[in-house]
Parts: C-alpha cells; structure tokens; sequence
C-alpha cells in the first residue's frame, strides 16, 4: 500500500478511445471535446478533504496504448484507486482491461480494500455492444464497484468520482473542503466507515 500522502491518487485506465480523457476532463472542468486526441499521460489535480485535512486529488489519465508498461506499472504502484473504463460501444474494449485488472491484483496484492471502479462509458451511444448487466457481471466478478457513464451527456460522471471516493476505507475521502458540511459528512462518514464526495 503506498504511504499516506497530501495527494489521494486516482488512476484511470482503459484501451484508446473510450473516453477517458472525457469523462475527467468533464469531472475536472465541464467541458467536452467530441475529437480525439491521443494521450500519452496526463494529470489534473483538484483540492478535496481527506481526514479532516485538505489535500489534492490527483487524477492519472493513462495512455490508451500498451507502449508504455514502465509507465502503468508506475501509475499502478502509486494509485490509491482506479477506474478501469471501457466502452459500450466496443467489446474488445472490455477484453483490453482483463490484463490491467490482473496487473493491478499482482502489484497491489489483496485489492478488496482499494477502490475499483469498473465504468461502461458512452452509454447515450446508438451502436451499443454491451448491456449494463455485462459490465455488472464483470464487476462482480472482479468484486469491484460498476456504473455505466456519458461523458458527453454529462451522465453518472460527479457520481462515478463519488461513488469512487465513497469506497476508500483506509481515511475519509471528500470533495467537499468547506467546514460545517465536511464536519456533518465526517460524522456521518465515521458512522458507516465510509467516505463520500460531495
């Protein structure tokens, strides 16, 4: 397990062209491109309440390609949670996370207590190839949590980070930085030994 820190590091994974890129820039700014631009690694940052401290979200958006092992072994090791995206559209999509997965379980050992979080992206899309209980069955599966997102329509994104969020049990975990709500959270938070995004 890595060292607490004051950065909480989420890291996002999927094959190319899934919508990565879009699902964070739309949590991080609102916005959404419809072209597609490759990434080699990119790094947004955002300030949240961890055990009653500020510090930063830190969130890896990770190349869609398997140029770079040295890379994802790296963004593996220092994760604290990871979102494996596919999408709905593509089955192989879907193929393409089964070694991520199984990287991850080999590099962080017992992952029952790291947030996963499995997410069928574009689902406003037509051309679907996968049902939501698919993606449900994998989660299972893998013992993961899963949702279905559109980070063109601007559906599930908020929630999928708070949901994330809401699985981390080793400290309490918010967006939510101003004093009397996150106290209010905290206690609630204490109560079900949870965190949660606000």
């Amino acid at each position: 397990m890595p060292e607490q820190s004051n950065d909480y590091r989420v890291v996002v994974f999927g094959a190319a062209g899934v919508g990565k890129s879009s699902l964070v820039l739309r949590f991080v700014s609102g916005t959404f491109r419809d072209t597609y631009v490759p990434t080699v690694e990119d790094t947004y940052r955002q300030v949240i309440s961890c055990d009653r401290s500020i510090c930063t979200l830190q969130i890896t958006d990770t190349t869609g390609s398997h140029q770079f092992p040295a890379m994802q072994r790296l963004s593996i090791s220092r994760g604290h949670a990871f979102i494996l995206v596919y999408s709905v559209t593509s089955r192989q999509s879907m193929e393409d996370l089964h070694p991520i997965f199984e990287q991850i379980c080999h590099i962080k050992g017992d992952i029952h207590k790291i947030p996963i979080m499995l997410v069928g992206n574009k689902s406003d899309d037509p051309q679907r190839e996968l049902e939501a209980s698919e993606g449900q069955a994998l989660a299972t599966k893998w013992r993961c949590a899963f949702m279905e997102t559109s980070a063109k329509t601007n559906y599930n994104v908020q929630e999928l980070f708070q949901e994330l969020l809401n699985l981390e049990q080793r400290r309490t975990v918010s967006l939510q930085v101003d004093g009397k709500k996150a106290k209010q959270q905290k206690k609630k938070d204490k109560l079900q030994g949870k965190c949660s995004v606000m």
